[in-house]
């Protein structure tokens, strides 16, 4: 099976599916992710909030993005957000928003929602004994959430979040539909241009799975000491 296998083609090959590919898809990941928690965090205190309407608009958000393939929706901002943002500054022609971007905006927006779910449960998870001793030592509501809830919700949640951002780092190799170069792309354009899809897929496989699993076994070890400190 492997008599015709080059190895040499993926030696050659290293510094540019690395140098490029890996730093694209690593950093792409990274940007998405602290974005996303952030926006994700907003989002489940929205959902939390006493404001009924509020409430609704966040748990709309969550449904309609967990409901949509991803795929479908980097499509949508690729192509449809450019026009969007020429209706709203009123200029004539498309707003060019650039692959990049629409890529970090699509991850960003679709992983708040999964990250908002993650937050939700932390914060339900914070005794509510302690919000109501904040609020007697007279903070408001930001300011309990900022200083005494996020905080242990954060400790809480970390090794669930971790988990995300490992499926965010394998759902970047979607971006292959706009032309971009991530650690995939990469990969494929080394296979076309020599004709060794078998070598260099089996080889990204190889890198996506020893990423990930040496990833979830860190957060796995992460998540036995953060049980043993509660």
């Amino acid at each position: 099976m492997f008599s015709n296998f080059d190895f040499g083609v993926i030696a050659s090959s290293l510094p540019y599916l690395f140098g490029q590919g890996m730093v694209f898809t690593v950093t792409l990941t990274a940007l998405a992710a602290a974005m996303g928690v952030v926006f994700g965090t907003l989002i489940a205190m929205m959902r939390l909030s006493a404001i009924p309407g509020v409430t609704h608009l966040a748990k709309g958000y969550v449904e309609l993005m967990r409901s949509l393939p991803l795929v479908l929706v980097i499509f949508w901002f690729y192509f449809l957000v450019p026009y969007i943002g020429a209706w709203l500054t009123g200029s004539p022609t498309p707003i060019q928003v650039g692959a990049f971007s629409s890529a970090l905006i699509t991850f960003t927006l679709f992983e708040a929602a999964f990250f908002s779910e993650i937050m939700r449960a932390g914060i339900q998870s914070i005794p509510k004994g302690q919000t109501a001793a904040a609020q007697a030592l007279g903070m408001n509501y930001w300011q309990t959430m900022a200083t005494v809830v996020l905080p242990q919700a954060f400790r809480n949640m970390l090794p669930l979040l971790l988990t995300q951002t490992i499926v965010l780092f394998q759902d970047t190799s979607l971006v292959y539909v706009l032309s971009l170069t991530d650690f995939l792309g990469a990969a494929s354009k080394v296979a076309q241009r020599d004709g060794r899809l078998v070598e260099m897929y089996l080889f990204a496989a190889v890198v996506y799975f020893a990423v990930c699993f040496t990833a979830s076994f860190l957060v796995r070890r992460l998540h036995s000491r953060v049980a043993i400190i509660r």
